[in-house]
């Protein structure tokens, strides 16, 4: 099949820029499951956007900085805070329905290492959902989606070294081609690699891993963020209680009462999201059970009815006051190396979302900057698509036909094996030993054939279990190269400044910077 543009892909980057391109350009999306089986339709957290009266797209970018420990690309960063309340406001007089307040404001939610309440919802915890209905509700008609193909191969001219298209197989094991002068991976990240985890199970990196084998440069894979809250019960991580939580007031405590948070940073249970995470995971190691306690928040159930029904069917007692939780994978800050459109190192091949590693979040996502991210990029893609000529990438190519078998298909661990080696060596604290066995592991299961394998003959099972040894490769790879901890990597053996002294150097920083560097950024944004 030919595509003027071809999306891998079915979350907000990809609806966005579908719903932003020209409606004469032939469009099609694949999704290796169903349009709505990704981390965009679960999202219960909402979109970070400087709406309020007393804030203003500086603060959010001194916001992202310091949760991304100043590894971010602070350009990237101050673009997408500047346009964050136009693409909101966008979106609501188009139709999207966000939560309001009893002046007919968008009700603004505070969440953690944001100095306002910028957040804004649609649904109470149910921003995901909001979002992505609207969008498929007025979908275009150039617009096709194709349910249950999963993309294994990058089709590339050798000749120009350009991307041309792909090959895909869907759900009979039939093979298919898609030829298209722009194809985009808007995947998601890899979340589905470790043993805890509030991703969806469609989420296992084969965006990444694609882009890899076809050689894009691809960055920041080290930097993985663990969600400090997810619903824990009888040795499972059962879903997401989202940060809002404790922003409405939910606070980390021990089995025995014992604030989590008590002195290990001065925003508290609203620290960043790796500082909880750390915390968190160490009481657990002592063997001390931890709650979200929820008794302080009025009228739980209606605020977060999807939390709400995530508890009730696991069993969980919101009466008592208190959720059992755990950290686990929620978000890769790194991926398929991109400019600010999106375009990687092959000509032809774009990432957006979060397969994409823009610089946007540094070492750590400041909370709600996903959803946002994946709008920005899905629109500024497209009106850069939206300019392009017309061509055709596969005029004068011939595809041969080869009978083919994989030959190390035998050397694939089962998803568990990734998934338990992963948690234990490449999780939320690492050391030089861990990662070293984690590599010797990844060589004894021949890695660096299955990076230049053929993939034809293997099942979509088969497949996608490639597909998250090559990106768990990637991720024990980077980590032990970076021998420091910063962010969502933390390295036992190399580790950083305490968490209290950044934390008093961070609140310095923002006090003298009033009349200075913070007044500029004002000044250029106003600009």
């Amino acid at each position: 099949m030919n595509a003027d543009v071809l999306i891998i892909g079915s979350g907000v980057a990809a609806l966005q820029l579908a719903k932003k391109l020209r409606q004469d350009l032939n469009v099609i999306i694949l999704t290796k499951s169903t349009v709505k089986n990704g981390n965009s339709y679960m999202a219960q957290g909402g979109i970070a956007a400087a709406l309020g009266v007393n804030d203003h797209p500086s603060k959010h970018y001194m916001d992202t900085l310091e949760a991304g420990r100043f590894h971010n690309d602070s350009d990237a960063v101050l673009s997408l805070t500047s346009e964050a309340p136009s693409l909101i406001k966008e979106l609501n007089q188009e139709g999207c329905l966000f939560d309001m307040d009893s002046e007919g404001a968008f009700a603004l939610g505070m969440e953690g290492a944001h100095s306002e309440s910028r957040i804004v919802h649609g649904g109470g915890d149910s921003t995901g959902k909001t979002v992505i209905d609207f969008m498929l509700s007025n979908k275009n008609q150039n617009v096709r989606i194709m349910e249950n193909v999963l993309v294994f191969q990058l089709l590339i001219n050798e000749t120009e070294g350009s991307c041309i298209g792909v090959k895909g197989k869907d759900s009979n094991g039939v093979i298919h081609r898609f030829i298209s002068s722009h194809v985009v991976l808007a995947t998601g990240g890899c979340g589905q690699l470790y043993e805890y985890t509030s991703n969806a199970d469609s989420v296992t990196g084969d965006g990444i891993a694609l882009a890899y084998r076809a050689g894009a440069e691809i960055a920041d894979m080290e930097f993985i963020q663990f969600h400090p809250t997810l619903l824990y019960k009888d040795g499972k991580a059962l879903g997401l209680i989202s940060e809002a939580v404790r922003g409405e007031g939910g606070r980390l405590v021990t089995e025995d009462g014992r604030p989590v948070m008590a002195g290990l940073h001065p925003l508290g249970d609203l620290a960043p999201r790796h500082v909880v995470s750390q915390a968190i995971f160490h009481s657990l190691e002592k063997g001390k059970s931890v709650f979200l306690d929820i008794s302080s928040i009025e009228n739980f159930k209606s605020r977060f009815p999807t939390i709400t029904k995530i508890c009730e069917q696991n069993g969980v007692d919101l009466s008592i006051g208190k959720i059992p939780v755990s950290p686990g994978s929620h978000f890769l800050m790194g991926g398929i190396k991109t400019d600010l459109l999106g375009r990687t190192s092959i000509p032809g091949l774009y990432a957006i979302g979060e397969a994409a590693c823009t610089g946007v979040h540094g070492a750590n996502r400041l909370a709600s900057n996903s959803l946002l991210e994946g709008l920005y990029l899905g629109k500024r893609l497209a009106e850069w698509i939206n300019g392009q000529p017309s061509s055709d990438p596969a005029k004068g190519l011939t595809f041969p036909e080869t009978a083919f078998r994989c030959q190390v298909k035998e050397s694939l661990p089962s998803v568990e094996e990734i998934k338990l080696r992963m948690m234990k060596n490449a999780g939320i604290i690492k050391t030089k030993e861990g990662l070293l066995d984690q590599l010797a592991w990844l060589k004894g299961c021949k890695i660096e054939e299955w990076i230049k394998a053929e993939l034809d003959d293997l099942s979509i099972e088969e497949a996608t279990r490639a597909f998250m040894l090559i990106a768990a490769y990637l991720i024990t790879n980077a980590a032990v190269r970076r021998t420091e901890s910063r962010g969502g990597h933390f390295r036992q053996d190399y580790p950083f400044e305490s968490h209290e002294w950044l934390g008093k150097r961070i609140i310095q920083s923002r006090k003298s910077e009033k009349g200075g560097k913070y007044e500029q950024i004002k000044a250029a944004i106003a600009t």
